[in-house]
């Protein structure tokens, strides 16, 4: 990959602890015990930065951390994996408690949230995102805040709506920003409808993940390509879609047409599918 290419990712970081229960809690006062539990590296963007890092893309992660234990740990463990990040300044880093099972049920708890970001801070990004190459705006208040007063000339930028219904309010500024976007089929019924309706506002190439599914992807003149996900060997899910996004970038900037782009992307959601971190660098 030429050196050139400069990405930066822009959003969530956070100390996450991971607990697999036999089923997910119900609303009554009751006792269950953890099959498993582990301390862990989150956030949509940290997700992102491991798996471009690991393509070796030259990748900058700028993330509202803490002068707390948890925002120490995160650097050094991103910093580990090869991932050079910048801090936004915040008065307490992000925090979840995310309760699972195996077949893939979820609810995560914010035990804490970053504080709003300084003026300095969003300029800095701002900057930032305008000397890169491409970059990734992932949904948070940090991302929304950036593309307020984002320079009129930037690089393209790319963004995950995740479960995105087609009609959120807090989606509509990113998704009119984007160039390239991501999403998945949690709330449609009819990926392709929705990334034609995604296409309509602006961006020149919509994604879908659909799971065990695979992908599908969309282009603006209705061509139509699909991937089917790769097998793996499930741990964690965690993490899968900001893998499979890392990838098929990685593969974009090396040049590769969208089909096999997508491929790339369902490789690389399988690394993080068979690890129970966000990549398995994290783990070493």
């Amino acid at each position: 990959m030429p050196d050139s290419f400069r990405v930066v990712v822009c959003g969530p970081a956070s100390w996450n602890h991971l607990i697999v229960l036999d089923h997910l809690p119900e609303p009554v006062p009751h006792m269950q015990f953890a099959r498993r539990a582990w301390h862990t590296a989150g956030g949509t963007s940290a997700g992102k930065a491991l798996h471009l890092a690991e393509l070796g893309v030259d990748v900058r992660l700028w993330t509202p951390l803490g002068m707390d234990d948890d925002g120490g740990r995160l650097r050094g463990l991103l910093a580990s994996a090869g991932v050079l990040v910048e801090a936004v300044d915040s008065e307490r880093t992000e925090r979840h408690v995310n309760l699972m099972t195996d077949g893939g049920g979820r609810v995560s708890l914010y035990v804490s949230v970053p504080s709003a970001p300084s003026a300095g801070a969003l300029g800095a990004v701002r900057g930032a995102v305008a000397a890169a190459d491409v970059a990734v705006i992932d949904l948070s208040e940090l991302g929304a805040r950036v593309l307020e007063n984002l320079a009129p000339t930037h690089p393209p930028l790319w963004v995950d709506l995740h479960d995105y219904d087609g009609s959120s309010a807090f989606h509509e500024p990113f998704l009119r920003a984007a160039d390239t976007v991501f999403m998945n089929d949690d709330r449609t019924d009819d990926p392709w409808e929705l990334m034609r309706f995604c296409l309509d506002q602006g961006p020149r190439l919509a994604v879908c993940t659909r799971g065990a599914e695979g992908a599908v992807a969309l282009e603006p003149d209705g061509t139509r390509h699909e991937v089917a996900a790769v097998p793996a060997k499930v741990v964690d899910t965690n993490g899968a879609g900001d893998a499979f996004m890392a990838g098929f970038l990685a593969a974009t900037l090396d040049s590769a047409p969208v089909a096999e782009a997508l491929q790339a992307a369902a490789e690389q959601a399988r690394v993080a599918i068979e690890s129970e971190h966000l990549h398995p660098a994290l783990g070493r």
